[in-house]
């Protein structure tokens, strides 16, 4: 049985190794304490610092950036990180503004990731919407990510990214056979946009892992941010209450820890 071990950094960012591979999501890395501004009056202040320091993460093969525009999914220790890994793959704006390094993929679009003595990873960008309808020219372009790779049980380790539900985010259930699904929640809205949502919040979450039907659901970038509307019992609730294949597929990983799935 293949086996992916995950280790949620904090936030967004997690790290996964599987099959001599070393791949790094969304890199946040600050001290807490500060507060960023993500336009149009919006901000948020990081509250936890990362669960895993920088020099303690060994090397990395390559970061999956869902987008460079905002702190909670790069923040500038995240972004000092970036020349050490040997790929980048984020947005086609984001890969303009980081530079030649980056490579940059559009929704749907796939590259593959190689290397001598190790199985090749697919990996294909998903879409995603980072706000309500049209507001796609203010938040900026984001993606998810669905990685596969020969032997996966399942199916692919998807990164649903920072998205709200929509159509985009629902074509995946007929496009990708998804075995592990991580989801970016939280359930992000601001004073200023009032009752707006900006990520998903877990009823969204539960509807998507309905159609999706993942082997193994786990929630991430839920917490560490002031922005984050929807703590860890309030998304226990929402799945509590799930169809038993959804409610049962969830699984928390201890921020900080590598643990095994089943892939």
């Amino acid at each position: 049985m293949t086996q992916a071990r995950l280790t949620h950094v904090g936030g967004p960012t997690t790290l996964v190794e599987v099959a001599g591979w070393r791949l790094l999501t969304d890199p946040t890395f600050d001290p807490p304490g500060r507060r960023y501004g993500f336009g149009l009056g919006t901000s948020s202040r990081k509250l936890t610092g990362p669960a895993v320091a920088v020099d303690a993460l060994g090397p990395i093969d390559a970061v999956l950036l869902t987008h460079d525009h905002h702190a909670d999914n790069l923040d500038d220790a995240g972004r000092s990180l970036l020349p050490l890994a040997d790929d980048i793959v984020t947005t086609v704006s984001g890969a303009r503004r980081l530079g030649h390094r980056a490579q940059g993929l559009r929704p749907w679009q796939t590259l593959t990731l190689s290397r001598p003595g190790r199985p090749s990873i697919e990996v294909t960008a998903t879409p995603c919407r980072h706000g309500p309808p049209l507001s796609g020219p203010l938040v900026g372009d984001v993606i998810g990510f669905a990685l596969a790779w020969e032997g996966q049980r399942h199916g692919a380790l998807w990164f649903t990214g920072d998205t709200v539900l929509y159509g985009g985010v629902r074509e995946v259930a007929g496009r990708v056979p998804v075995g592990t699904a991580v989801l970016h929640l939280g359930g992000v809205r601001f004073p200023i946009t009032g009752p707006l949502r900006y990520s998903l919040t877990a009823r969204r979450a539960v509807e998507l892992c309905e159609l999706v039907r993942p082997h193994t659901a786990i929630p991430v970038h839920y917490e560490g941010w002031s922005h984050f509307q929807e703590p860890r019992p309030a998304i226990e609730r929402a799945f509590s209450a799930a169809p038993p294949a959804v409610r049962e597929s969830v699984r928390w990983l201890p921020i900080g820890a590598a643990t095994d799935i089943d892939v």
